[in-house]
């Protein structure tokens, strides 16, 4: 890992799995659409006994979202990372995501943005990314070859028109593998996430892994698939089982090559906040009030605690 990778992801607790030990993160709910339809998803709201992706307890504005996440910041000193995952796709509307990324960065510039999506229509938007300082995506790939992701994603809406079966799936892999070569000639670092779905890409993903390591992906991050039937899902109500723990296991282990594993993913929230495995969104519903010199104490403390980190 060279120098500048290295110090991309020293801070980081989903690139990095050291670092999830010193570094917390944070999402803010400020995505209010998807552009695509995921057999395995079902966004809800006012919903805090999940802990899933897709799920959170509110949708804030790109204002409150700023608010929260100096207040955050102020509070939890080993926040490094502010996520934007959800609980639509952030691109399928990308001026709420960009208005977000522009207010966080005017109230605390040290922190790192970071934004999550399907992938659509990310090429669209890689240079408008990178000049908001988003140096780390997360892309959603769970196949490359169409027939199988059309056994995942029912439509597409792309260039004002739904895209269905095939057709749309089609659309979706191009677009993908396009916005992560985007990515990765920009200096961005792109994580992969695969959802394994037994019977659909089970076996499929190992293409999928290969396809990525040679556009230049750094990490990939193979998911068990979550189908309980009280979330709601297209396959939790028609029975589509989740992998084993050793049957996941299995296709890591033979997707282990150039590109990293995640192994440490905790399948967060759209509104989780905290260490990796330990969500605190729930202790942070309402804002806390404090005066602007304390706040101001707090911040100070956060950048020396982050000084230490870095140079411990």
């Amino acid at each position: 890992m060279d120098d500048d990778i290295a110090a991309k992801v020293a801070q980081h607790p989903c690139y990095n799995a050291k670092a999830h030990l010193n570094f917390a993160r944070m999402h803010v709910p400020v995505a209010p659409a998807c552009n695509i339809q995921c057999n395995y998803c079902n966004r809800k709201y006012d919903c805090s006994n999940e802990s899933r992706p897709g799920v959170t307890s509110t949708r804030l504005t790109p204002e409150q979202a700023a608010d929260k996440v100096l207040m955050v910041a102020a509070r939890m000193p080993q926040l490094s990372v502010v996520g934007i995952a959800g609980p639509g796709d952030p691109l399928a509307k990308p001026a709420v995501l960009f208005e977000t990324l522009e207010r966080i960065r005017q109230k605390l510039p040290s922190i790192m943005p970071c934004v999550s999506t399907n992938g659509l229509v990310l090429a669209d938007h890689v240079d408008t990314l990178k000049e908001l300082g988003v140096e780390h995506v997360t892309i959603t790939i769970n196949a490359t070859a169409p027939d199988v992701a059309a056994q995942i994603y029912p439509w597409v809406y792309f260039e004002g028109k739904r895209h269905s079966g095939r057709e749309g799936a089609a659309i979706l892999l191009e677009r993908q593998m396009e916005g992560l070569r985007a990515c990765v000639a920009a200096g961005i670092l792109v994580k992969v996430n695969s959802v394994m779905i037994p019977g659909i890409n089970d076996q499929h993903l190992e293409d999928v892994n290969k396809a990525i390591t040679a556009a230049g992906a750094f990490m990939h991050n193979i998911m068990p698939l979550i189908s309980d039937p009280s979330h709601g899902t297209w396959f939790g109500l028609n029975g589509q089982r989740e992998p084993t723990a050793e049957e996941l296991e299995d296709l890591r282990e033979r997707c282990d090559g150039p590109v990293k594993l995640m192994r440490h993913c905790r399948r967060c929230r759209a509104d989780a906040i905290g260490f990796l495995g330990e969500d605190k969104h729930a202790e942070f519903a309402s804002s806390t009030s404090m005066s602007v010199e304390e706040m101001e104490a707090r911040l100070q403390r956060r950048e020396k605690y982050l000084r230490y980190q870095r140079s411990a």
